[in-house]
């Protein structure tokens, strides 16, 4: 297939919003993979975002036996489910400096690493700080993969950026499925230790890694630092609406997704479904966005215009709410599925990062701060998620405080829904850009 440059081919004419001007130019041209290395690669890359939920799905179904080993209290649990979006937010600014220095495939390789050792060694600890230490190791893995994965892919394949962030999606979610599914099982199976049940998802990373050093080593990638380049020019991104509103519209589904990933087995436990149960009806919110996930970036990158799917996916996440708060046991799947709609909002962010800048450089900027604003913006929401509990002592309060949020990100993700490029945001004074 002959390559195209990035900016060419990143959006349709219906995409393009105002007239036409000149492109920038990236100061590394995307190369489109050959036909064997271009399959390795895809395949690296599903590999990789299968890994980037594990770590925090698999404890979900065994968090009261780690509560229990460890002596966490609820309010330090919920400080468990807001180590992920601290994590993404920290380490996620850094991948870009990382990946300028080494390349963005030698920093995703090292982040399978990281989530490699993380998640294994994280099953010898003996407590609560050295447990949150060692997910946070695992976790600033999982951070770098989220932010460059995607700039990946713009670089890559720069005329399969849809196709491609749907298989990253669907990835995404079967990994997130899995774990949830098979927590429970796996530890029985290994003798009912949660520290078996935990360690043995290392084997994923591993995997993971043992795909991408052979990418790593047939792309000899350098970053711009080490070849004595010229880094891409740097846009002035806080000027861009557009990119306060993903940013935003991001750090709110984050929040939902966390929480649910984190305390929806509890829920369900705490409603009187026992725990193989609550870790298969995790694994249904999960399930549902392997076809979503797959389908929706496809669908989305064909439009101008993604307002449509930003409202159906904030209405589902309202209903499964109200239904979790309401009567937790009156129809369990249907929640389930409900809320797994709802969480399909991560694709369509992602989907919507690479179709609002006009390069991998943009892209990759845009990235950066969309997760990284995003997931400090989730912090907040996720910790405050145990102390209500604790507090209430139900569920009713905790849920109904997340299908309030689902308000201001279903208005921020019109705003960023519409057919715009940061790229022309940015270079114009702030009076003049458009509402």
């Amino acid at each position: 297939m002959a390559h195209m440059p990035a900016a060419e081919t990143t959006a349709s004419p219906r995409n393009e919003a105002g007239p036409q001007t000149e492109r920038p130019v990236d100061s590394a041209p995307s190369k489109t993979p050959s036909k064997y290395l271009g399959v390795l690669f895809a395949v690296a890359i599903a590999a990789a975002a299968v890994n980037l939920r594990p770590v925090v799905t698999s404890l979900g179904p065994l968090l009261d036996p780690v509560r229990a080993d460890l002596g966490m209290n609820p309010t330090l649990a919920g400080l468990l489910t807001a180590v992920p979006s601290l994590c993404f937010a920290l380490f996620g600014f850094a991948a870009p400096a990382a990946a300028r220095r080494i390349g963005p495939i030698a920093v995703v390789t090292a982040g399978m690493a990281a989530i490699t050792a993380g998640v294994l060694a994280r099953s010898f600890a003996g407590g609560t700080a050295v447990f949150l230490l060692l997910t946070a190791l695992a976790l600033a893995g999982v951070a770098v993969a989220n932010v460059l994965l995607p700039v990946v892919i713009k670089r890559y394949f720069p005329e399969k950026v849809g196709p491609m962030i749907g298989l990253y999606s669907m990835a995404l979610s079967a990994g997130t499925a899995l774990a949830a599914l098979v927590s429970v099982p796996l530890t029985n199976a290994l003798g009912g230790d949660w520290r078996h049940g935990l360690g043995a998802w290392a084997g994923l990373g591993a995997l993971a890694l043992v795909l991408w050093l052979p990418v790593l080593i047939a792309k000899r990638e350098r970053g711009e630092r080490a070849a004595g380049a010229a880094a891409p020019a740097r846009l002035p991104i806080t000027r861009s609406r557009t990119a306060w509103a993903l940013a935003c519209f991001f750090g709110l589904q984050a929040t939902g997704a966390y929480v649910v990933m984190g305390w929806l087995p509890k829920i369900f436990q705490d409603s009187g479904v026992d725990k193989g149960t609550s870790g298969a009806l995790l694994a249904v919110t999960m399930v549902v966005g392997v076809p979503v996930s797959f389908v929706l970036p496809n669908l989305a990158a064909r439009r101008g215009d993604q307002r449509l799917f930003v409202v159906v996916l904030a209405c589902c996440g309202i209903a499964g709410y109200a239904g979790l708060a309401l009567a937790p046991d009156g129809a369990p799947w249907v929640w389930a599925v409900l809320v797994g709609l709802s969480n399909c909002a991560f694709p369509l962010v992602l989907t919507m990062i690479g179709l609002r800048a006009r390069t991998a450089g943009g892209v990759a900027q845009l990235s950066v701060f969309a997760q990284g604003v995003g997931y400090l913006i989730s912090v907040l929401g996720v910790i405050l998620i145990g102390p209500i509990y604790q507090i209430t002592g139900e569920w009713y309060w905790p849920l109904g405080f997340l299908a309030l949020l689902l308000v201001p990100q279903m208005l921020f993700g019109l705003r960023a829904a519409r057919p715009r490029h940061i790229e022309d945001e940015a270079v114009r004074p702030a009076a003049a850009v458009r509402a």
